[in-house]
């Protein structure tokens, strides 16, 4: 009897393989062959799934976005349920904590995410999924600032999210010099200067 598979998780795993070979060896080395020998699986079966190189890149930046959408998510409900305003802005800290660099996991997905907004640029099948991640993170901040009382917003979220970028990509760099010590006090200090909370 033939083994039944998921295609949705079968995707997903295509996607952690496509991350993997992304984080080892750049994205330039993410063809449909690597991508396939680091899950296990014949190169047709990678090409059951996916349309083409591009269809597939694009499904592991949505699946990428989607990974850090629902974390996030997870950290609204306790900024909401904030009590005092120091626990607000504990909450803040967590929740936008979770675009940062701040442990092994968190310094996977920025490299990789850093790998894709690069070849973004360059790359039209990216632009939107990209823009998608550029944009939801401007959202969010966004959003933490509007319940934060800050007076412009729309600066201050330019500038919160510049923040973040830059932190995220000197902790993807330069990992001995921004650490995650240095990323929490910096983005703490940040949001004490907001007052958000």
């Amino acid at each position: 009897m033939p083994k039944v598979v998921d295609p949705e998780a079968r995707r997903r795993e295509v996607a952690e393989a496509v991350f993997r070979v992304v984080r080892r060896r750049g994205l330039e080395q993410a063809s449909l062959r690597n991508v396939a020998d680091e899950a296990g699986l014949a190169i047709g079966s990678v090409r059951h799934y996916f349309a083409d190189h591009d269809d597939l890149l694009r499904f592991a930046l949505e699946e990428l976005n989607d990974r850090l959408e629902r974390r996030i998510m997870a950290h609204v409900a306790e900024v909401r349920a904030a009590a005092t305003r120091e626990g607000r802005r504990q909450a803040v800290e967590d929740l936008l904590g979770e675009l940062l660099p701040l442990d092994a996991d968190r310094r996977d997905e920025s490299e990789i995410w850093l790998a894709f907004t690069t070849a973004a640029r360059t790359r039209p099948a990216l632009r939107s999924q990209a823009r998608r991640l550029h944009e939801g993170l401007r959202m969010i901040v966004g959003k933490v600032l509007v319940g934060g009382g800050v007076a412009d917003v729309e600066v201050e979220t330019e500038r919160l999210a510049a923040l973040l970028d830059g932190l995220a990509l000197g902790g993807v760099l330069q990992p001995d010099l921004t650490t995650p010590e240095v990323m929490r006090a910096v983005l703490r200090r940040h949001l004490a200067s907001l007052t958000t909370g």
